[in-house]
């Protein structure tokens, strides 16, 4: 069938299916599209013997369509020489797109439909810790919150769904090949979504406490602003206006939000912060560079009626917050970008939550909410979650709602609120099947109050994270080499017998 199609127009095909892919997540959020381009992109793999080449341009499409966003940062806002910027973009989009060559086993094992499912999930795992991980569109996100399968996210976390969407393209393709009995298949399908639904329903957690008043903060300062020495006075100024209005037991400011070392702070400024403070019976978190020795970390801190507390970022952005192998890359600060603060320290990998009245706060700063694996290593102790962002940095692209939807994901996994302070946007209160509340417009200076109840309790993903869906992959793996292995022995045995007869 392909073999038909000019070479040129068939690479195009894959590239622009891969692009489709984008169309999937937020915030577009068309989640059927999902299972039904990967079908397509089966149907056309089908009958080539290593499809490296299309898998390799399919995976572009999604990333190059999906994280475009990267260039405005590099560009933008981190000086990089525009010729730079995109070759730096496009190197990273072709990385990932490597991860996408694992769906070159399709046509060997088109008759094994778990076993390619769960070769996509494993290498898709993998993308996730390897060169500190850069989960970003996971195809599993694509599914949150309007999904039937996002119901499976409390059990098996995001994998375990980009494992499904895998399997129910293969047995669509199943179907129109008429390889199996359809009836079975349809059935299956059916099972799959349908499970998905109920799962849904079931509440993995309870109410905890009183729920408590919350005020996020959306500052909406420009980020070839934020540090800038001429406009640090403004900066402070509006948010001191900010927080002064607001009178909740609990205020939030975004990742950075003061763009000053936490010791640099005027203490006339903290005094009247702390005035407010005292006189609303509340706290405050904010986001603020602080430094301890010789160290500097990305940071949460706390003031007010509760004791001082702090939360410093674990997760860095590689070449944002730190650079790797500085003896080689090191000319890429140097030479080629100008961003603040670039060489950061990581804070303990495990920290104990917030503790505000009855209620502990597990916080998370930047992109950190992406490594559900790491999330849970504040839970169960933890009652709501916190993501404290600055996406700025992406200018007015398609990356705030992303990043909105991994924290959608997170609630989900975990059985609790997740709460986001964020710069410019999206700053919003999500319930804890995924739900967004609400949420304050983007590009604009505001706060958002809400009642966040608090939950106790686990979910299967809090008590074992990926591991389920990770050794049930790793299982159909050894059973599919095993019974490989078995057949062929078989075979020869047969044709030994039969030569000897």
């Amino acid at each position: 069938m392909t073999s038909k199609i000019p070479d040129f127009f068939l690479n195009t095909i894959f590239f622009l299916l891969g692009a489709i892919l984008v169309l999937g997540f937020s915030p577009f959020n068309f989640y059927l599209i999902v299972p039904l381009v990967i079908f397509i992109f089966f149907w056309l793999i089908q009958k080539k013997n290593m499809p490296l080449k299309e898998c390799l341009l399919f995976g572009l499409g999604l990333f190059i369509f999906g994280i475009y966003w990267i260039y405005i940062c590099l560009q933008k806002f981190g000086g990089m020489p525009p010729i730079a910027a995109g070759l730096s973009t496009f190197i990273l989009c072709l990385f990932l797109s490597l991860f996408f060559l694992s769906l070159s086993f399709f046509p060997k094992f088109k008759n094994k439909p778990l076993f390619v499912a769960a070769i996509f999930t494993i290498v898709e795992w993998v993308r996730s810790f390897i060169f500190t991980g850069f989960p970003w569109l996971t195809l599993g996100y694509s599914q949150v919150n309007a999904s039937p399968l996002a119901g499976y996210i409390p059990i098996t976390g995001i994998y375990g769904v980009s494992f499904l969407l895998i399997l129910t393209a293969h047995l669509i393709f199943l179907f129109f090949t008429k390889t199996y009995n359809r009836i079975w298949i349809i059935l299956l399908i059916i099972i799959i979504w349908a499970s998905g639904y109920f799962l849904k329903k079931i509440e993995w957690t309870q109410p905890f406490k009183e729920p408590i008043q919350v005020s996020l903060i959306q500052g909406n300062v420009k980020q070839d602003e934020k540090w800038d020495t001429a406009k640090i006075n403004n900066i402070l100024k509006k948010y001191e206006d900010l927080i002064l209005k607001n009178n909740s037991p609990l205020i939030v400011l975004p990742e950075t939000s003061i763009p000053l070392l936490l010791e640099y702070i005027p203490k006339n400024y903290l005094y009247r912060i702390k005035n407010h403070l005292q006189k609303i019976h509340g706290n405050l978190i904010f986001g603020v560079i602080e430094r301890e020795e010789e160290k500097i970390y990305n940071s949460a801190v706390s003031l007010g009626e509760d004791k001082a507390q702090n939360y410093r970022k674990y997760h860095l952005v590689p070449f944002g917050e730190y650079v790797p192998l500085r003896s080689i890359f090191g000319f890429v600060y140097e030479d080629l970008l100008n961003m603040p603060f670039n060489d950061l320290s990581r804070g303990p990998k495990k920290q104990l939550p917030m503790t505000f009245g009855q209620q502990k706060i597990a916080i998370n700063i930047c992109y950190e909410d992406v490594f559900g694996n790491e999330i849970i290593q504040q839970l169960p102790s933890a009652n709501i979650l916190l993501n404290m962002s600055n996406d700025a940095w992406y200018g007015h692209s398609i990356a705030a709602d992303q990043h909105l939807q991994i924290s959608q994901a997170r609630a989900i996994e975990t059985g609790r609120m997740m709460m986001r302070a964020t710069n410019t946007g999206v700053t919003a209160f999500i319930n804890e099947k995924g739900k967004v509340i609400s949420q304050i417009p983007q590009f604009s200076s505001g706060s958002l109050t809400q009642n966040i109840q608090g939950f106790q309790g686990s979910t299967p993903f809090i008590k074992y994270g990926h591991l389920p869906i990770l050794i049930f992959s790793i299982l159909i793996l050894l059973f599919t080499i095993i019974q490989g292995k078995l057949i062929s022995k078989f075979l020869a045995v047969f044709n030994k017998q039969s030569k000897i007869r």
